[in-house]
């Protein structure tokens, strides 16, 4: 992108076309505007989720919290919670219920909803790329890894669960590279909470994720894996929330926010 200007079109324009129904994992798309996770909560859980993501700043750090039934942001200020994500799940006493790319009914039924905005490691994936380290699930065109791990976060209130991890292969030499660049990016997941060797986070086949694509770890690559913002839904799994709205894994809320914003 040549400036800020073009970078906000962009994303203006990726939300119209999810709005129209558009599905597609959201890495690559509208480089250097900020993305975030979704989860929409019935206000009596809000407080547990937001006491939780406090005490779990690292997989879950909160961009926005709306009022109660609101679909508006002020990460972007004509967008529509409700319509502008590529892919939308359904939660229902911990079970997924659906996946549906509008969600309108279902807050007409639900109207006092509280959404929860989470950073997301896409954000600094453009620092990466113009770092000449390649992000595999976007040269390879799938959706980003994602795997559960035996990390137990901090519970508070009704809510427990284990992270939720994203995985990049990065060349061995470009580690420490990788490590400074996303560090200076704490609002979205910051520095990787684990690198190498898969099996200490409790990850039997890292060719097997549990959300999102299998990728090529190619020879010389180390797998590094990053906090990730679907930690909630393994929450939701886990704590059997009776209902919650989510984005699906790697299909994310593209926001008018310069990447800049949260660098450090």
């Amino acid at each position: 992108m040549n400036s800020i200007k073009e970078a906000r079109e962009a994303a203006v324009a990726a939300r119209a076309l999810y709005r129209e129904g558009t599905v597609s994992p959201t890495a690559g798309h509208a480089p250097g505007m900020t993305q975030a996770n979704m989860i929409s909560l019935p206000r009596e859980w809000a407080y547990d989720f937001l006491l939780f993501a406090q005490r779990n700043p690292q997989a879950c750090p909160i961009l926005d919290v709306t009022e109660p039934g609101s679909h508006s942001t002020f990460l972007a200020d004509q967008a529509d919670l409700r319509t502008d994500l590529p892919l939308y799940r359904v939660w229902r006493d911990g079970q997924l219920a659906e996946e549906v790319t509008d969600v309108r009914d279902i807050w007409a039924q639900h109207t006092d909803l509280v959404t929860f905005l989470i950073g997301c490691s896409f954000t600094f994936e453009t620092d990466l790329l113009n770092a000449g380290i390649d992000i595999r699930h976007i040269s390879e065109n799938c959706n980003v890894p994602m795997y559960r791990t035996n990390r137990i976060c901090r519970p508070a209130g009704r809510l427990q669960g284990e992270m939720v991890v994203s995985m990049r292969p990065i060349a061995a030499d470009r580690v420490a590279d990788a490590v400074k660049i996303t560090a200076r990016y704490p609002g979205v997941h910051g520095a990787p909470v684990h690198v190498g060797e898969p099996a200490l986070l409790g990850i039997k086949d890292i060719s097997r994720p549990d959300f999102g694509d299998a990728v090529t770890i190619k020879p010389g690559e180390i797998p590094v894996f990053w906090a990730c913002g679907v930690t909630p839904q393994a929450v939701v799994m886990a704590s059997r929330v009776p209902f919650a709205v989510s984005h699906a894994p790697g299909h994310m809320f593209i926001t008018d926010v310069p990447d800049g914003h949260y660098h450090v």
